[in-house]
């Protein structure tokens, strides 16, 4: 493990240079990043509320003794304190499209803002309170999953439910002004509540959201315990049976502490444009860069083959699809849908679409195939080649290193705008009140408590 000598405990190390961040002003560029997460995650989780209406409504009416205290996201209507938070975080992440980061192989944003943005509304804190709170969230997730990966997928964890609910409670406890001595209790308290397996992604289970959601919900009863006075250990992180001990071989300190380019993370999160896991992604782009530069149609095309990372085949390679969820992390369902329909947004994950004869005829041609000099590459280049051998028996290929919605290749003000306009408009919403959500998310600071009513 790459390791540096330090005095204090891990656990100190992350708490130091978060409380650095808070007592610093924010950047600039940090809060506008934070505006526009904020914005992915109510697009995503209107449109998630829509997917998952019935079960939504199902779960509410089983919990007992509910309160209209805070706004359920898509359901008009308001519901406990703690029945949100679930029902929000896992609504965020039942579409496959919210943010994630791609060093940490996890979803930051629907467990932190879900966790945080309910709090805000109950106890009627600001703008300023909610940007806080998830951007020194986002910190400590990302930190903590850039160390442990890619321990954590490899022995089969969901980093989103494991450093989720960390961040989540971290989140909330910048948002309410803890002190350090609180913060550490609630990082102990969330690390050891902390859960996810990734054994929920295969066959037709639809238990991945969930994950994000218990993520979200334990972050913040951890957040409490930690206000109530619950002491944890020295170091819940670097204990001999803390964390890191606990769910790495080779973990990365470095990874912990402040990073020398001086930028916050969530600056640095990649913004989905496909509605479908994000290892499927660069398989996507390949694809349709083929269909568009070579004016290929899919009735030509007898195999396509796709070269990726190791981590982007297992439980992503299957081809026989069973539901949207299992759609959503099958990259030959994902490649075949976008070159049948020329895109592979919300629309082509529903039921009926995948059960369209052509794509599962095209979704049996691809083969997904782990490349070793590919794998050498990650988690700084997330690659994919796309082949497509035609009938003829000529082959055309594309390769794509760095997908659209990566750091390094963005999406535009106007393609997210367009982006959060779509899930909106697919959950449900007008478009005056689209309107009214993006002007109140665009200021936010002034404008918070005008945001609930719209959602």
């Amino acid at each position: 493990m790459k390791e540096t000598k330090v005095t204090n405990s891990f656990t100190d190390i992350l708490i130091d240079d978060l409380y650095n961040i808070i007592y610093n002003k924010l950047p600039g560029s940090a809060i506008f990043h934070a505006k526009k997460r904020l914005l992915d995650y109510i697009g995503v989780t209107l449109a998630g509320a829509k997917l998952f209406y019935d079960k939504g409504i199902s779960l509410l009416n089983n919990f007992e003794g509910e309160l209209e205290q805070t706004t359920v996201i898509g359901y008009n209507k308001k519901s406990s304190l703690l029945n949100t938070i679930l029902l929000n975080g896992i609504n965020s992440h039942v579409a496959e499209l919210d943010d994630g980061e791609r060093f940490a192989m996890m979803h930051p944003g629907s467990p932190i803002i879900s966790a945080i943005l309910p709090i805000i509304e109950e106890r009627k804190l600001n703008g300023h309170d909610l940007l806080r709170g998830m951007i020194i969230g986002y910190e400590a997730s990302i930190r903590i999953a850039r160390s442990l990966q890619p321990a954590l997928k490899d022995r089969g964890f969901h980093a989103t439910g494991i450093t989720g609910t960390i961040g989540a409670a971290v989140g909330i406890g910048a948002a309410l002004n803890y002190s350090k001595s609180e913060m550490k209790n609630a990082i102990s308290a969330a690390a050891t509540g902390a859960a996810g397996l990734l054994e929920v992604i295969d066959d037709d289970s639809q238990l991945k959201p969930y994950n994000s959601g218990h993520a979200a919900l334990s972050g913040a009863i951890a957040s409490f315990m930690a206000k109530s006075d619950f002491q944890g250990p020295n170091d819940v992180l670097g204990g001999r049976r803390g964390l890191f001990n606990t769910l790495s071989d080779n973990y990365d300190l470095t990874k912990l502490r402040s990073d020398a380019n001086d930028y916050l993370r969530i600056e640095n999160v990649y913004v989905k444009p496909y509605a479908a896991c994000r290892h499927c992604h660069p398989a996507v782009e390949g694809a349709l860069n083929l269909l568009y530069s070579e004016n290929i149609l899919y009735a030509d095309i007898d195999k396509i083959n796709v070269y990726t990372y190791y981590w982007a085949v297992k439980g992503h390679d299957h081809k026989s699809i069973n539901g949207v969820s299992s759609a959503k992390m099958s990259t030959p369902y994902s490649v075949a849908v976008a070159i049948i329909k020329g895109k592979a947004g919300i629309h082509e994950f529903m039921p009926e679409v995948i059960e369209e004869p052509k794509i599962i005829e095209l979704t049996n041609k691809v083969s997904v195939v782990s490349d070793d000099s590919i794998t050498k590459l990650f988690p700084h280049k997330r690659a994919a080649i796309v082949e497509f051998i035609k009938k003829d028996g000529s082959r055309v290929r594309n390769r794509v290193d760095i997908p659209k919605g990566e750091p390094e290749n963005p999406l535009s003000d106007i393609e997210l705008k367009e982006k959060f306009y779509e899930l909106a408009l697919f959950g449900n919403k007008k478009i005056n009140e689209i309107d009214d959500i993006f002007r109140v998310v665009m200021n936010i600071e002034n404008q918070l408590m005008d945001l609930y009513p719209l959602l």
